[in-house]
């Protein structure tokens, strides 16, 4: 029996109603504070019939952010806006995963407390800009982080954990894909520590199991799950050995009966796998656990890799961006809308809420 989008799926102890995941997609429309307003909920519930639903990266203390307007998950107000949005989702019988982020050295002084600078594995500058509230601004600097400071990102992710539990949420996504923190210790082009967090493969992938390890311990493994993506060189990034490195790191997550792995398999903004040979199906046969693949995927590519086992769940972004009942669209072959790239990032409802449903 071939597995297709439509046939439920058994995620740890949850029934997934379907295979669709809507994937995490940053829209810069936090309210006061970095919380979730009004608008954000109705968004979620719009797309509540996914089988389970990604939440935008939130990052999980003030020293995480890297954007303007992104939802965070470390005060009382964040906690209490989430609240609402995970209470919709789950009355429209969804569930809904919140991504926990730290955007590291692809950050900018003046979006962290006191002006400080932005961690990193290594002293090495990113090319490129970030984006502030005062415009495009080039990356800085890193701080490299000392051994002595790591036990404390650590616990920054273990108590965003504990307040994603607060907050209502069935499960938790450890971003660790798209040059941010983790990944920038995953991949030797960012990564040059000589310490136990550095050189070998092994060691690079250890901050992001030390994370896992922490958050399975609030959430209960089977409700965590992890992001990666092995040639995605968004924010200048890059490894010497892609293959083995993932692999490793697929390796090493899979004793921990993690909730999944989630992989975007191309490049940001392309949909296109990157000129880079790379075997997802290895990558697939080297952790032991369910497999959501992401990127560009439509219906009929989505339905032959569940068909034959190369993903268990299929990951849609922009299509769940512009389609709030793409699972609808999908069963009955509907047009989809198309999507309006200019609203993406920050604004209001425009372009946000207000993408038509079936009639």
């Amino acid at each position: 029996m071939h597995a297709d989008l439509f046939m439920p799926y058994q995620l740890g102890s949850y029934q997934l109603k379907n295979r669709f995941v809507m994937a995490p997609l940053t829209r810069n429309r936090a309210g006061e504070g970095n919380a979730p307003q009004a608008m954000n909920v109705t968004y979620y519930r719009q797309r509540s019939s996914a089988g389970l639903i990604i939440t935008e990266g939130s990052q999980i203390s003030p020293g995480a952010v890297g954007y303007p307007a992104t939802p965070g998950i470390h005060s009382a107000a964040q906690i209490a806006g989430w609240q609402q949005i995970t209470g919709a989702v789950h009355e429209r019988g969804g569930r809904i995963f919140l991504q926990l982020w730290h955007c590291g050295r692809v950050s900018h002084p003046s979006l962290l407390p006191n002006g400080a600078l932005p961690v990193a594995p290594s002293a090495i500058q990113p090319e490129g800009n970030a984006f502030t509230y005062q415009g495009l601004m080039p990356f800085v600097m890193p701080h490299a982080l000392e051994t002595a400071e790591l036990p404390g990102i650590v616990d920054e992710y273990r108590q965003a954990a504990q307040n994603a539990l607060a907050a209502g949420f069935d499960g938790v996504e450890i971003h660790a894909a798209n040059g941010y923190l983790l990944d920038q210790f995953i991949r030797d082009g960012s990564n040059q520590r000589t310490d136990q967090y550095g050189g070998a493969a092994e060691n690079r992938c250890r901050l992001l199991l030390e994370v896992a390890d922490a958050v399975s311990e609030v959430f209960g493994a089977d409700k965590v799950g992890v992001r990666i993506s092995p040639l995605n060189p968004f924010n200048d990034m890059h490894d010497s050995n892609p293959q083995h490195t993932f692999e490793t790191v697929a390796r090493a997550l899979s004793p921990l009966k993690l909730a999944y792995l989630h992989v975007m398999e191309g490049a940001i903004g392309s949909g296109k796998h990157p000129k880079q040979d790379f075997d997802f199906k290895k990558l697939r046969a080297a952790f032991n656990g369910t497999y959501i693949a992401n990127s560009g995927y439509d219906k009929a590519r989505a339905n032959a890799v569940l068909a034959d086992g190369q993903a268990d769940l299929v990951a849609f972004g922009v299509p769940f961006l512009a389609n709030p009942d793409l699972p609808e669209r999908f069963a009955k072959n509907a047009p989809l809308n198309a999507p309006d790239a200019s609203t993406f990032y920050g604004g209001n409802e425009m372009g946000y809420t207000d993408y038509p449903f079936m009639q």
